[in-house]
């Protein structure tokens, strides 16, 4: 019989392995000697140690999930327990059994860690639920959609939460996709119908505006495009795709029109430039009656002048204002004189001024005549209050006597 430390052959060649519950038959070596059948079973215990020894990296380095780590634990132990093996068998399981607390603490870990990411991704949920819920409320169209997409890629890159919560925010987040792309296709719809009305009123607006395009009736015409013009801002956006080539239609008969209109006007232009030569001449004899000096004369030549501009005719328009400026001015002027004498020689006016100046002489002596009484009397009080009140109508007959005298 062989022995060693950890087993034994019996003369069968039986191989035992000790434990301490006793000895354990592991098989049979008849083939070899009795110390290559305990060298062969020490090898298979070798082996086993060194799965125990990388199932010890593994755990520690937390490789695996706990779930994971306990399986694979399980399942060797129970490998260890029954290995056909010489070694120490019981000191495996107790490096297995040790690995236990090490993946209680793990699993507490990442029990812990799960809890604060679910945390975590339910402050994310919610606020993306926000977010998309403010968006559904607004109205933008452009940006709102590719927002709501970006939100929902965010929401899909996040770890489910606990199942009541995560439904409940599924569905508040959903329902606000849903109702942002509701009043959106609304929104659009109604849009492409504005639209839809729009070309149809431009289309009849450009027809109008061509068939003005070749009117000589310069004056109503253009009022006619202004308010065509008018219509066209009203009426709009149409259609993109036909938007510009109704605007190239209408701006050409425009152009067309008044093309032809600045060509006429620069035509006339040239014929009443002789006109504006004329009037201002005429304005140099006019602005020489400025400052007047001889009223009837000044009246007389300013009425003879009147009458020879309006002899004259038209002007070119560049210079219309300018010259009816300026003759607008001389007789204004002229004017201005003839009310300013008017004024002071208006007789109503003067009775009324005399007649101020009268009665302010007659209450000015009766307040003196009561001043000397009071002084007499030594009422001081009564002295003062007259001596205001003399000293206010002294200041108004001042100015009545000078209105008086722009009358005489």
């Amino acid at each position: 019989m062989t022995t060693s430390e950890w087993g034994r052959v019996a003369e069968d060649g039986t191989v035992y392995v000790r434990t301490p519950e006793g000895e354990r038959s592991v098989g049979q070596y008849p083939e070899g000697s009795p110390d290559e059948a305990i060298a062969f079973f020490a090898k298979r215990y070798d082996e086993l140690a060194g799965t125990v020894h990388l199932i010890e990296q593994r755990v520690t380095a937390a490789v695996l999930s706990p779930d994971e780590a306990a399986e694979n634990v399980r399942a060797l132990r129970a490998q260890v327990a029954e290995a056909n093996a010489v070694g120490d068998l019981t000191g495996l399981l107790g490096r297995l059994d040790s690995l236990l607390p090490v993946i209680s603490q793990q699993r507490q870990a990442r029990r812990a860690e799960r809890a604060e990411k679910s945390a975590a991704a339910k402050t994310e949920k919610e606020r993306l639920v926000a977010e998309a819920e403010k968006l559904a409320e607004g109205n933008d169209w452009r940006n709102g959609a590719n927002r709501l997409r970006q939100l929902l890629d965010e929401w899909k890159a996040l770890p489910r939460i606990d199942r009541g919560a995560d439904d409940q925010l599924w569905r508040r987040f959903s329902s606000a996709r849903t109702s942002y792309t509701r009043r959106r296709k609304t929104h659009f719809a109604e849009q492409s119908e504005k639209r839809e009305e729009a070309r149809v009123a431009k289309q009849r607006l450009v027809k109008d505006a061509e068939s003005l395009a070749s009117s000589r009736e310069w004056g109503p015409t253009s009022g006619a495009y202004r308010d065509l013009m008018r219509l066209w801002k009203a009426a709009g956006p149409a259609p993109r795709e036909v938007e510009d080539g109704l605007w190239r239609r209408f701006r050409t008969a425009q152009d067309t029109f008044f093309g032809a209109r600045d060509a006429a006007m620069a035509a006339q232009d040239s014929e009443f430039a002789a006109n504006a030569e004329a009037k201002e001449k005429l304005l140099v004899e006019a602005e020489a009656l400025v400052p007047v000096t001889d009223m009837a004369a000044a009246k007389q030549a300013i009425r003879e002048i009147a009458e020879r501009w309006d002899a004259i005719g038209k002007v070119p328009r560049e210079k219309i204002r300018p010259l009816e400026d300026r003759m607008r001015a001389v007789e204004q002027s002229i004017r201005g004189i003839e009310e300013e004498k008017w004024r002071r020689t208006d007789p109503e006016k003067s009775a009324r001024a005399d007649d101020m100046v009268s009665k302010l002489h007659e209450a000015i002596d009766k307040v003196e005549a009561d001043l000397g009484k009071a002084r007499a009397a030594g009422d001081q009080k009564k002295v003062t209050e007259l001596e205001e009140n003399l000293t206010s109508r002294r200041a108004f007959l001042e100015m009545a006597e000078r209105a008086s005298a722009d009358y005489s």
